[in-house]
């Protein structure tokens, strides 16, 4: 049976059966021992990102000159600052900042496309590395989510000494983390939200049931293990992983079910997406309270609105393209635009990790002809249609920012 989801959603069955050919174990696969716990409480923020730097370089050593810098500016936490023209704070230096926060498996570039548009609206910005990224995919076997929850409110603090209005931005289960922070801390004033976690298969509860036999076939410890060739996410996959995300969506449930949000929130996400339950964000901003609220919503039926939600407050955008054979948006596509040097439409990376190791052929042709591929998620029917890229890049992406942009204008 071919794998149709590439992370924690996936297959039900790959939490529970092993695999038939299951590639071997490399020493990428193990963890480094540098990047498990959150331990830059005490360092300023410009530390805290020479230090990751440090971490990345040293992990990563086996890039050569080039690579290393290109390794180095996608994975390593990052801050930029508004012109000096922008409003200014009444005690701090700036009006209004943002907290950027990656994706499981994922890195800080995948945020950068969001964090210019945030500078160029006058926003300080902060971007967040969570531990177990950024390194070696073997970093994610033992970290916790609560070392997240730490990055998160770390980040937190040092926009919050600098800006008078506080604002979160997560990219999948950086937005759980971005929900999780702000209905713990009332300095939060809103909320931006991009292919939120709210809810994953719940077969991720037993995901560590692995640990009872492991010991003796270490790469049971694994749902996939893949060439993990991309310079900004990992390919492979923990199973500790599923089993952190799913309690981690447990938790920001729980707290959702005591207190709902009540601060503005701005969410995009893919109808299509295989990797969360996009029923759960619907259900999330039904929720949520405020009248300013926004859902951008990338859907191949433009009619179809959610029933829970005021229709003024949802954006129905197309997300088919024949023309540059884009069948649907997908989980990876919200944050970057079709012109990214790396995940873009001839961009140096092409997402096929879904044919490996089943389909070698298959797996082989996807990364070798992108401008032929169809792209789009990886439902069975897109899979069907012919050799398919996940869509990495939102072609709608100048649109997201002109919806970004209203929001922003429309806060109190």
């Amino acid at each position: 049976m071919k794998r149709l989801k590439t992370i924690f959603l996936g297959i039900p069955l790959l939490l529970l059966q092993a695999c038939g050919t299951t590639p071997p174990l490399e020493a990428r696969h193990q963890p480094s021992g540098l990047n498990t716990q959150f331990n830059s409480g005490q360092l300023s923020f410009s530390d805290y990102v020479a230090d990751s730097r440090a971490m990345i370089t040293k992990v990563r050593s086996g890039s050569n000159g080039a690579e290393m810098e290109k390794v180095l500016d996608g994975n390593a936490p990052f801050e930029l600052k508004p012109a000096e023209s922008c409003p200014k704070g009444h005690e701090k230096p700036y009006r209004r900042g943002v907290l950027l926060t990656h994706g499981l498996t994922d890195a800080p570039y995948s945020m950068h496309a969001l964090a210019t548009f945030f500078q160029e609206n006058c926003f300080r910005v902060m971007a967040v590395l969570l531990p177990g990224h950024g390194t070696q995919p073997g970093d994610l076997l033992d970290v916790r989510w609560q070392e997240w929850a730490k990055a998160e409110a770390y980040g937190t603090d040092k926009l919050a000494a600098e800006v008078d209005e506080i604002y979160l931005s997560g990219f999948s289960t950086g937005g759980t983390l971005s929900v999780y922070q702000a209905s713990r801390d009332n300095r939060v004033r809103g909320l931006f939200l991009f292919s939120p976690a709210f809810k994953v298969t719940p077969l991720a509860a037993l995901a560590n049931v692995h640990k009872i036999y492991s010991w003796l076939m270490p790469s049971a410890k694994w749902l996939s293990i893949m060439p993990d060739k991309a310079l900004y996410r990992y390919e492979s996959f923990p199973k500790n992983a599923a089993a952190q995300i799913y309690a981690l969506t447990q938790e920001v449930q729980a707290q959702l079910h005591e207190h709902a949000v009540d601060i503005p929130v701005f969410t995009a996400t893919s109808q299509d997406d295989t990797t969360v339950y996009t029923s759960a964000t619907v259900d999330f901003m039904a929720h949520a309270r405020h009248t300013s609220n926004k859902l951008v919503l990338y859907t191949v039926d433009t009619t179809k609105f959610p029933p829970d939600i005021p229709v003024e407050q949802v954006e129905l955008v197309n997300s088919v393209f024949p023309e540059q054979k884009i069948l649907s948006a997908a989980h990876t596509s919200t944050t970057l635009p079709l012109d990214d040097a790396y995940y873009g439409m001839m961009g140096e990376y092409s997402n096929c990790t879904h044919y490996y190791p089943d389909d070698i052929k298959k797996y082989d042709a996807c990364n070798k002809n992108p401008a032929q591929d169809l792209q789009g998620e990886l439902t069975e029917e897109n899979l069907k249609a012919g050799t398919l890229r996940r869509l990495m890049v939102n072609p709608n992406f100048s649109t997201l920012k002109l919806s970004m942009k209203k929001f922003i204008d429309s806060l109190p």
